[in-house]
């Protein structure tokens, strides 16, 4: 059991409580980002719906090959819902890398890097499952995407032969396009409330075998209205129900949620455990093999994060000049903020440029309204779809009345 999470004292209690049938329905796994808890989350879903049948004997052994486990590595068992915000991007690419290289070399661990791939795909598309967005109207646009992802995938079913290096390359390179396709147009900041709703609907229909699970990332994003939801379903929780949420900050987290799940904590790992992850998992080579697991993935950004940081600060710098500048060509620059951590990036240059090294009074309070301007920019790209380009320049012009009101209240720039 959970021989895939690496370093984190989580899974020896989680371990115990499922052996010991002690655990609840509603969990919450709570650690920084990259810590490995989707990565439990998911683990959790194979193990409770393992049979056990197996040459070892043992429901949840990680080589068990019954069906059910077969369906959970793929990330294709239908009991299992994912949902909740988040950046699939990187990982698609550093997966795409690992798999292409392994079959180019033959390589003793190509098996192992094609489930890699297989799963960071699925991380993204599960969150597309039909019982989620039955009757939005988006369903009609993503569901041409998702079925040419499953098309193309189909072809790397672990059952099957893979293709020759040409067509191979070709098929992840048309999977990752429709993958940013996905992202692009569909992901959202926050799980909508219809959802929730949706899931609960489906929490409710009797299982025809083991548990159902529904997993929620980054549950410190969900609006208001979307927990007040959730908690609904948490009050009564079906029996065959397993609830897994994550976050990266329990704090932010509604208390009354948190007094209906147990949380199990993930710690940040050393710098060596990190590198091991990213050796054992992507198969780093060179320099790579020595980098943390965030600064690994980083590298598979079409701009470089200091060069992001760099147009922020010429951005910046040139709007206190009194400047407008032109929004179309700093979207440009950066790589049209695909994917849109390279925004975050963005705007946390814009941030750090105001805060600059003064604590004046004068500075906190205007680098107070600096930081809603960058709050309503980034959700106007990934709640409410607005272009970039538009985004850019309603900030410009949010950043140009800071600098007048900086001008009058006499504080130095």
């Amino acid at each position: 059991m959970f021989d895939n999470l690496l370093y984190q004292n989580a899974s020896s209690l989680l371990r115990e409580d499922i052996l010991n049938n002690r655990l609840p329905g509603a969990i919450l796994l709570s650690g920084p980002s990259s810590s490995g808890k989707l990565t439990c989350a998911l683990e959790i879903a194979r193990i409770l719906s393992c049979s056990g049948q197996n040459k070892y004997n043992q429901r949840g052994h990680w080589l068990c090959d019954c069906p059910s486990c077969k369906k959970n590595k793929e990330l294709s068992n239908t009991n299992v819902l994912l949902a909740g915000p988040r950046d699939c991007s990187l990982e698609i690419l550093a997966a795409k890398r690992a798999f292409l290289q392994a079959s180019f070399d033959n390589s003793s661990f190509l098996t192992a890097v094609r489930y890699l791939f297989i799963r960071s795909v699925r991380k993204l598309t599960l969150r597309f499952s039909q019982i989620l967005w039955e009757g939005d109207d988006k369903l009609s646009k993503l569901a041409p995407i998702l079925a040419a992802i499953d098309e193309q995938m189909e072809k790397l079913n672990p059952e099957k032969d893979l293709p020759d290096s040409d067509k191979l390359e070709k098929i992840c390179d048309d999977i990752v396009k429709n993958c940013d396709k996905l992202s692009a147009s569909f992901m959202y900041d926050s799980l909508p409330i219809n959802q929730i709703r949706r899931a609960s609907s489906w929490a409710h229909m009797k299982s025809v075998s083991g548990k159902k699970i529904f997993i929620i990332e980054n549950a410190e994003r969900m609006l208001e209205s979307v927990r007040n939801a959730l908690l609904k379903i948490l009050e009564e929780p079906p029996e065959d129900m397993v609830f897994i949420l994550t976050t990266a900050n329990r704090g932010a987290v509604m208390p009354t949620i948190l007094s209906r799940v147990r949380t199990y904590n993930f710690s940040e790992r050393s710098a060596p455990q990190q590198r091991e992850v990213v050796q054992r998992v992507f198969h780093a080579r060179g320099e790579e093999e020595n980098l943390l697991i965030n600064d690994y993935l980083q590298l598979f950004l079409p701009v470089k994060p200091a060069e992001i940081k760099k147009s922020a600060s010429s951005y910046f710098n040139y709007l206190m000049t009194g400047q407008i500048p032109l929004s179309d060509a700093i979207v440009k620059e950066c790589a049209s903020f695909e994917p849109r951590f390279l925004l975050k990036i963005f705007l946390t240059g814009i941030l750090e440029c105001a805060r600059g090294d003064s604590n004046s009074a004068a500075r906190s309070e205007i680098c107070a309204k600096i930081v809603g301007f960058c709050r309503e920019c980034y959700n106007s790209v990934t709640v409410f779809n607005i272009s970039p380009g538009a985004a850019i320049e309603r900030l410009s012009r949010d950043l140009s009345s800071v600098k007048r009101a900086w001008a009058q209240s006499g504080a130095s720039l």
